[in-house]
């Protein structure tokens, strides 16, 4: 799909930088009684989708900023099945595709660059479904992350190209991300108001398969 045109006589990074800022700050004010009650409903929108596209093996990123901790329905979601695999996203070179290691609850951990816990293991694994952190998210299911192009360069190399499923709270929506030519849209997204169809490559197919309308939760 091609993104939307954006505005012509706007400065198109100063706007998404102020969009992505906006978004995050009222995402890290949320009380912490809200995000508990955001992040459970959050959780039971993942638990309908993943029964339905049922991977073998996932990924999801440590939480930071605010973001929607995935942690402890990650651990319940290995839990139910000895056979499922989880992951975490590794930045290993700069400016190259990022890896996936093999999380496990109790598995020893590092931390990247940016102080973000990472496992401290070298199992890298191949995820058929990514779950995505969203600091911003539109109805086309584009996205503001943090500026770094991490994602939409893993996205363009990765073949076969995992589902991604991007994870936020209804704070994060937007009109429009203003996307770019190397946006990668996701092919679902997740909130607290239910479960989203996007515009990503294999969204046809799972709407087919599933039976959800793209403006359906």
């Amino acid at each position: 799909m091609t993104p939307p045109s954006p505005p012509a006589d706007a400065p198109i990074a100063a706007l998404r930088k102020a969009l992505r800022n906006e978004r995050i700050a009222a995402r890290e004010a949320l009380p912490d009684a809200d995000r508990q009650t955001l992040t459970r409903r959050i959780e039971a929108h993942l638990d309908t989708l993943m029964a339905r596209l049922a991977p073998r093996c996932l990924a999801f990123c440590w939480p930071w900023r605010g973001e929607v901790d995935l942690r402890p329905w990650a651990r319940r979601w290995l839990a139910a099945d000895p056979a499922r695999q989880a992951a975490l996203p590794v930045v290993l070179t700069p400016a190259r595709p990022m890896a996936f290691l093999r999380w496990r609850p109790d598995a020893p951990m590092a931390t990247d660059h940016h102080g973000i816990p990472i496992p401290a293991g070298d199992e890298v694994v191949s995820p058929a479904l990514l779950i995505v952190p969203l600091n911003v998210f539109d109805a086309a299911g584009y996205r503001l992350g943090y500026g770094g192009g991490y994602f939409d360069r893993t996205l363009a190399a990765l073949d076969p190209t995992p589902t991604c499923v991007g994870v936020a709270f209804e704070l994060a929506r937007a009109g429009s991300t203003h996307p770019q030519p190397h946006d990668q849209p996701m092919d679902w997204i997740v909130t607290e108001a239910g479960v989203f169809v996007g515009s990503g490559s294999r969204a046809g197919y799972a709407t087919k398969q599933l039976n959800f309308h793209p403006s359906q939760g």
